[in-house]
């Protein structure tokens, strides 16, 4: 982060920061309390290291800590991560079909286990199916690798596709409450309109809004190349996370705090991704997306088989990426040594 964008960001939180001094001590400044906050989540080194460094108390450090991630999230929030509204959302599906060529794409959802310290008296609730205690980050992305919409603390025991299923996210979308557009054309295709969809993992269920992979069984080269076509608008999710990750290295390790204190910390590195992305690496503005913080719903199964719906907006797909509109020049190339 350069100094520029840090002046930039201590300038939004910074009536938050600010405390007044008294006859026995003097405050911390806002930049003192921010800089020892972006230097905590960027490192990850426990509080007692940053005791030496700024000679502060262990305890006076972790407040610091968690009141400054909160007065970023709700500060911040609204700016860089915004509830998108309908025109928005063309937008982002431009971009997607830019970058990956997958039309009508809103975003790429998927799941990221946090590791925490196992909260007290919790039994197995935050123990995931990878042997380690977690809460979950449920993220819709853009193809500019920013957050659209954030879920954040759900045991890590949960799946993902129930997750989303609860969250307010899902609740939305299937309450149709995510101003989406009307259904449309594909590019060059004159079949039957499609609707915007969202990319995701096997581990969600298939819906006419939620699009996931074809099972691996029994795959010919339309199944594989609409899995592959899947796979280049999913992988964006994924390297949102690997971003996040590598920037904010407090994910590196375990976060030696309580669910609620870890979740201020999830929430924070997630303003402060998009908020260095916008600021930091310039983006061309006839396909810049626009994030936000809530989610809406559609005709969800997350339970049994997937509806008639979902199954066939799939196929309306499918046929399309191998149609002479929608098909690739490379895409048989590329599904070449995945038969099994």
């Amino acid at each position: 982060m350069s100094v520029s964008v840090f002046d930039i960001l201590l300038a939004s939180p910074c009536s938050g920061l600010a405390f007044q001094d008294t006859n026995m001590s003097r405050s911390i400044s806002p930049e003192e309390r921010l800089l020892l906050t972006l230097r905590f989540l960027a490192t990850g080194n426990s509080f007692a290291s940053s005791y030496y460094e700024y000679l502060l108390g262990i305890s006076t450090i972790s407040g610091i800590v968690c009141h400054t991630c909160q007065l970023i999230w709700q500060r911040l929030r609204d700016a860089v991560m915004p509830q998108p509204k309908a025109e928005d959302w063309p937008r982002i599906a431009d971009g997607f079909y830019k970058s990956s060529q997958f039309p009508n794409c809103i975003g790429a959802l998927d799941g990221k286990h946090i590791r925490v310290k196992k909260p007290p008296h919790s039994g197995s609730q935050y123990f995931n199916f990878k042997q380690y205690f977690s809460i979950v980050l449920l993220a819709l992305v853009d193809s500019n690798y920013r957050f659209i919409i954030v879920d954040i603390g759900a045991y890590g025991s949960t799946a993902d596709a129930r997750i989303f299923c609860s969250s307010r996210m899902g609740e939305r979308l299937c309450a149709n409450q995510l101003a989406l557009p009307e259904p449309r054309r594909l590019p060059g295709s004159s079949a039957s309109a499609a609707p915007f969809v969202i990319v995701a993992d096997e581990g969600f269920a298939l819906s006419p809004h939620v699009m996931r992979a074809f099972p691996r069984r029994d795959l010919d080269n339309r199944k594989r190349i609409f899995n592959y076509r899947l796979s280049r608008g999913r992988r964006y999710v994924e390297c949102a996370f690997g971003i996040l990750s590598n920037k904010w290295r407090v994910f590196m390790s375990c976060l030696q705090m309580s669910p609620q204190n870890a979740t201020l910390v999830i929430q924070a590195c997630v303003i402060l991704h998009n908020f260095t992305t916008i600021h930091d690496v310039p983006s061309e503005p006839e396909v810049a997306p626009f994030p936000t913080t809530t989610s809406v719903g559609l005709d969800h199964n997350p339970q049994g088989r997937p509806g008639s719906a979902g199954l066939a907006v799939r196929e309306l797909f499918a046929d399309y990426f191998i149609s002479p509109e929608g098909a690739l020049s490379w895409q048989l190339n590329s599904i070449r040594g995945t038969r099994r």
